[in-house]
């Protein structure tokens, strides 16, 4: 894994890389100006040579050698004139040209060559041209460098005779390799006394640098660092970031942010060890539950005239639907199908209560109505949660094959002949149990044949829904029934589960679901 360079060697590295960029800035921008100060000073030093001369020779014998490029007398005296003020002025070239629009000159004067020689203009000939026609100086510096001559600069002043005449041009060269010498001395001079100055400025800014930014970040960093890896304590590492700016705020917030993360996980350790108090607890009351309910199948294996099966699914840990079957004596079966009102563990302590009362009314010995009826008056004498339940019970003789019904506020049960379909048996509702004080229940009997089956269930199978919040209804459920019609009770109850499943797919189960199947095959199967 590629090492990142730390926040000590990214600020080191960049006062660095500034350092030398602002010394070579500095380095360069100081050696144009030097050199351009140089220029000016040995340019304008040309010109006062060249305006002494200019006050000291003939500017009409130097109109006369233009026209004539013969040398007299006066020449030769000018000429040693001239080889007298180069030797002491320290001047490279001194000579007296006429420039021609061809890009040539003629010589005047010339230590290095003859009167009437020509040459190449090495300089700027528009320059030259300008200030010998119009009799100007040139106002930009005369810079050349040729390999005959050199690296020099001329200083360049008409010569105008007694009419007004520009007649020639004087030139005093200076040498710039003098300059250049001088330039690389002041560069060389001013790099070493700004790397001194610049040096001490880095150090010192490293230090306020290391000592006021980077050490509390360091700090701040290895604190969140070894917070991250222990969260259960605080750290007091961010106590040494006392900078009086946006850093030590920084540093109060990450602290504060601690605590608060500390106290959090506090909490959270608390609420979940609570949870999970409450999760065991829920564990054991749906053991419980399901302990109280028949769950051992088949229940009653040396009775041969019918087969029971029945299963429940809370919505939650615990629910609030119940399924209940008991002998009453040996030829009378009670059956109960009920759905207590709400979900969770009001629901299911409701549920708990009213099958125990439920049953115990019914091994009375009494009938279906008057189990329902005292069931009623027991739960509505102390029934401070306002809850209710509603009850389906049945009771099977078993000889017979007839079970005498009431209904308290339950669906409707279903019933199949051995040759026929599972259908409906729509009948009369009493009031829900736990509703109201002294009601009456009617009472009514399904007779059963061998080979006939009831199928009993609560609200959740018919009102399940999908993600559409379509509702699986109870015609389906009755295809469902009839799709396993002739399957053992256990089979037909996983062949509606089955379709449930299929119809709600992922959606979530909001309601308890219980279901009951009863095959009765007669007294002729003892």
């Amino acid at each position: 894994m590629r090492k990142h360079w730390g926040i000590n060697k990214k600020t080191l590295v960049s006062i660095i890389v500034f350092t030398l960029i602002l010394i070579v800035s500095l380095g360069a921008s100081g050696a144009y100006l030097f050199n351009r100060v140089i220029q000016k000073q040995y340019n304008d030093r040309g010109y006062v040579v060249a305006n002494i001369i200019s006050n000291d020779i003939d500017h009409d014998k130097i109109a006369e050698y233009a026209t004539t490029w013969e040398a007299d007398e006066y020449y030769h005296e000018m000429e040693d004139y001239l080889h007298h003020i180069e030797e002491y002025s320290n001047a490279a070239y001194i000579y007296i040209a006429v420039p021609y629009e061809d890009g040539t000159m003629r010589y005047v004067y010339d230590t290095a060559t003859y009167i009437g020689d020509t040459d190449e203009i090495a300089a700027s000939f528009d320059e030259i041209w300008t200030a010998y026609t119009k009799g100007v100086r040139p106002k930009s510096y005369l810079v050349r460098n040729s390999k005959k001559y050199g690296y020099l600069t001329s200083s360049c002043l008409p010569l105008k005779d007694s009419s007004g005449s520009v007649v020639a041009l004087l030139f005093v060269d200076t040498n710039m390799e003098d300059i250049m010498f001088i330039l690389r001395s002041f560069v060389f001079s001013m790099l070493g006394i700004s790397l001194v100055f610049l040096f001490i400025f880095c150090g010192l800014y490293w230090f306020f640098m290391r000592r006021n930014l980077i050490k509390p970040l360091v700090y701040i960093r290895n604190d969140v660092r070894n917070f991250a890896k222990d969260s259960s304590k605080e750290s007091n590492l961010l106590e040494k970031v006392t900078t009086k700016d946006e850093l030590e705020e920084l540093a109060k917030s990450v602290v504060h942010m601690e605590k608060e993360i500390v106290n959090y996980i506090d909490n959270l350790k608390t609420i979940t060890a609570e949870k999970q108090r409450i999760s065991t607890e829920l564990s054991l009351a749906t053991k419980i539950q399901t302990s109280l309910l028949p769950h051992t199948f088949p229940p009653f294996p040396d009775r041969r005239e019918f087969d029971i099966y029945a299963t429940m699914e809370p919505a939650r840990e615990v629910g609030g639907d119940f399924y209940d079957f008991f002998l009453i004596d040996e030829d009378h079966l009670g059956i109960v199908m009920a759905d207590v009102s709400g979900k969770g563990i009001p629901a299911a302590l409701f549920m708990m209560i009213s099958k125990i009362i439920l049953q115990s009314c019914a091994m009375l010995g009494k009938s279906a109505a008057e189990t329902l009826e005292k069931t009623n008056d027991a739960i509505c004498s102390n029934n401070q949660t306002q809850m209710f339940v509603t009850v389906w019970f049945g009771i099977l003789e078993i000889s017979s094959g007839i079970i005498t019904c009431a209904n308290a506020g339950h669906e409707y049960p279903t019933i199949k002949k051995a040759n026929g379909s599972f259908e409906l048996i729509k009948d009369k509702h009493g009031f829900v149990i736990g509703g109201m004080d002294d009601m009456k229940y009617k009472e009514y009997t399904i007779n059963l044949c061998a080979g006939d089956k009831l199928f009993l269930y609560t609200d959740g199978v018919a009102e399940a829904s999908n993600a559409d919040n379509d509702m699986f209804g109870t015609d389906r459920m009755i295809d469902a029934l009839n799709m396993v019609k002739d399957s053992p009770s256990k089979d037909i109850i996983k062949g509606v589960r089955t379709e449930i499943s299929a119809f709600v797919k992922d959606a979530e189960q909001f309601d308890d679901m219980t279901m009951l199947c009863l095959e009765y095959y007669g007294t002729g199967n003892e």
